[in-house]
């Protein structure tokens, strides 16, 4: 495990007792506050439509900057510069050859493994990070429909996608849970969240979280992962993913899913999807509740297993 660069002045954020008392009782909390309050490295996706990952990779090392393969994604990059930060400026981003992507957020599309000709649904697209690369693994073919529910988020989406090169994608506003009646071969539910995983880029959600806001956001994640797993096909594939640690929200979700839809089956995602993930063990009770065993099927990416932010990844097929 690689050390890690506290954040100067992060002394002074105080993890509240009610999450202490949590997040004592998941993991060894001590090591997670390490991580949390520890800067995080940046990292970069190569956008193949544009470019070839070794001719940017020449380009992009050529002009001092580090990169260091992401184990789990051959088109990922830990970067860094001894002088610069600002990735942004960088001609290659410019261009949509690159996109600037927590290397834990590009764990969901691999899972999602869409092929080119397919229908995809990203039903909490924006900002397009998750949408870029869908795109990018179906070679721009086939059909994405990109959705979210605020105009704003919209904005940043068109821009991203424009600027590399997406053609395969259409984009609609709407509430996620109100999609019905369609028939996708594969649909992402990256779903609104708590954020606690995210706390090394946003530390005002270590003074935000509140277990009554957890309960909040997992009501609305159970309307959004039902849509999504009631407008795929027959065999089609659902992903389920969260930027959150929360069990409400992750092994709770799937286990809501499973008691709701008699068809839906967890997946195991083999090591030859994600070679190098430090997986943690999913949560299958917590709290006095016990969830279905297929839990231990998902996974949950804790920030000190891989020096990233935290995540949890399912993948559903819907049977006949």
């Amino acid at each position: 495990m690689s050390e890690v660069e506290a954040i100067p002045g992060t002394e002074k954020y105080e993890f509240k007792p009610g999450f202490i008392e949590r997040y004592s009782a998941l993991t060894d909390f001590e090591l997670l506050k390490k991580y949390c309050l520890s800067f995080m490295k940046r990292s970069i996706r190569v956008n193949t439509i544009r470019a070839s990952v070794e001719s940017v990779r020449e380009s992009i090392s050529a002009k001092g900057w580090e990169l260091v393969p992401i184990p789990w994604c051959s088109s990922g990059f830990w970067i860094s510069h001894p002088d610069r930060r600002d990735v942004g400026n960088l001609q290659e981003y410019k261009l949509g050859k690159i996109y600037v992507q927590e290397a834990v957020s590009m764990i969901p599309p691999l899972v999602l493994e869409a092929q080119p000709g397919e229908t995809v649904l990203d039903m909490c697209s924006a900002p397009g990070s998750k949408t870029t690369q869908i795109a990018m693994m179906m070679e721009n073919k086939g059909l994405i429909v990109a959705n979210d529910y605020r105009g704003l988020r919209i904005t940043a989406l068109g821009m991203n996608l424009q600027r590399c090169g997406i053609t395969n994608t259409i984009i609609t506003i709407m509430n996620g849970e109100r999609i019905s009646g369609k028939s996708f071969d594969r649909v992402l539910v990256d779903a609104p969240c708590s954020g606690t995983g995210t706390i090394r880029k946003s530390l005002k959600t270590i003074r935000m979280w509140n277990a009554n806001m957890v309960k909040k956001i997992a009501n609305q994640q159970k309307k959004l992962i039902l849509a999504g797993f009631d407008n795929l096909k027959v065999g089609g594939v659902l992903v389920y993913s969260t930027c959150s640690l929360e069990p409400e929200e992750n092994e709770g979700m799937i286990d809501y899913l499973l008691k709701q839809r008699t068809n839906a089956e967890v997946c195991v995602v083999s090591e030859e999807v994600l070679p190098g993930l430090v997986r943690g063990e999913p949560v299958v009770f917590f709290e006095g509740k016990e969830y279905s065993s297929e839990v231990k099927k998902t996974i949950r990416v804790w920030p000190q297993d891989n020096d990233t932010g935290g995540f949890f990844i399912a993948k559903i097929v819907k049977r006949a």
